[in-house]
């Protein structure tokens, strides 16, 4: 890839991000909280797709 062409890349995300980062401040402000119910429910998720991933590679 040409110079250039990195140095406008690199700009252009670098502009994205300092467009973006005011809107994802004030989601994270204003979002709502988790609860412990639901904590559990996104790690009991997890386990479940990392134990069938898991399941998937000891039978190959």
């Amino acid at each position: 890839m040409d110079m250039w062409m990195k140095i406008g890349s690199a700009l252009l995300l670098v502009m994205m991000l300092v467009y973006l980062w005011p809107r994802a401040k004030l989601m994270m402000k204003e979002s709502p909280k988790g609860s412990m119910e639901d904590w559990k429910s996104a790690v009991l998720a997890l386990v479940g797709v990392i134990g069938f991933v898991i399941l998937l590679m000891t039978m190959v």
